[in-house]
């Protein structure tokens, strides 16, 4: 399909969907009711617009890493939990509500972004200089492992039991009642973490014909991973920070798109933003028209909806390889 196309139309895809996201939920508020007088009007200036904006910058920063880290690591399982950057960030939120007492969003942000700081500092360290992508995804790996360990400690020492629910509630990922104080924190550091990742697309074309010659090409590999480690733990770090763990956003989007986008990476990574925001703001829309008072947490709705995605993955990839 052409690119340009293809772009429009995914645009035009995610205008509808942030339209609709204002719309949907317990209470219906049509269009007749924007910008006018109706009390409905209240609900989606303070509560519907910062959870739709969050969710546009959020999936997009979710699509666009996990489409970078499967170009930069030839994967087609990886996504940004596999560099440790989401459990890392969910680690500080914990330790802030455990160690601190406070779940201030503020403080809870902060917490969460030096945690996502420095484990992309630690991940650089232990891969700098490396000469192959494993070295960067057993590093990952292990700091995804630490980071659900730690965790699960502070979770079980929690001696408040409030806490504890909140801190489950809060692991469970959600937009639910966010406000401009977070997308005032957030989106700075996701919109500087996806110009960072979309810096990184000529580097992914050439890794397509091996590491050898990518250097043979004069691509810098060790500047191209601090780059994917730098806004992989921008964007990603800063999601975390403000809603909780929402994982397989950058599993799936990107391989829904690269049939219509051909082989080269960096023609799948606008497609992969503009997909990502596209998923997110319809899972987020659907979750809130769930029978009931409350709502399916955001975080479940997308593991339900994953990780069937990834056994039909292993198996199209098992049966490719038997062939």
């Amino acid at each position: 399909m052409n690119r340009l196309v293809l772009n429009l139309a995914l645009a035009l895809l995610v205008a509808l969907l942030f339209a609709g996201s204002l719309m949907a939920g317990k209470f219906w508020v049509p269009f007749s009711a924007w910008f006018s007088q109706d009390p409905r009007w209240w609900i989606i200036a303070e509560l519907r617009l910062p959870r739709a904006i969050l969710g546009l910058a959020i999936g997009a920063a979710l699509g666009l890493s996990g489409a970078v880290l499967q170009g930069f690591l030839r994967n087609p399982l990886a996504d940004p939990a596999v560099v440790g950057v989401s459990s890392s960030a969910a680690l500080g939120a914990v330790a802030s509500i455990v160690l601190l007492g406070s779940s201030a969003p503020l403080v809870l942000f902060a917490c969460a972004m030096a945690a996502a700081c420095g484990s992309m500092l630690l991940l650089a360290t232990l891969a700098w200089r490396a000469e192959s992508a494993v070295a960067f995804i057993l590093a990952g790996s292990v700091l995804a492992s630490l980071g659900g360990a730690l965790t699960s400690f502070l979770i079980s020492i929690s001696p408040n039991p409030y806490a504890t629910a909140e801190i489950l509630d809060w692991i469970m990922g959600a937009l639910t009642d966010r406000s401009f104080a977070e997308v005032h924190l957030a989106v700075p550091f996701i919109m500087l973490g996806c110009a960072v990742l979309f810096a990184t697309g000529r580097a992914l074309d050439g890794l397509t014909l091996g590491e050898a010659a990518a250097r043979s090409m004069g691509l810098r590999l060790e500047r191209t991973q601090l780059l994917v480690v730098l806004g992989t733990g921008l964007a990603v770090g800063a999601s975390v920070a403000v809603t909780g763990v929402v994982g397989f956003v950058g599993l799936i989007v990107p391989h829904l798109l690269r049939p219509l986008t051909g082989a080269r990476p960096s023609a799948l990574l606008l497609p992969s933003a503009l997909g990502g925001a596209a998923l997110l703001l319809a899972a987020d829309s659907l979750v809130r028209l769930s029978p009931g008072a409350g709502e399916i947490r955001l975080g479940v709705a997308m593991a339900l909806l994953g990780t069937p995605f990834f056994f039909v993955l292993l198996l199209k990839l098992r049966r490719s390889t038997w062939n």
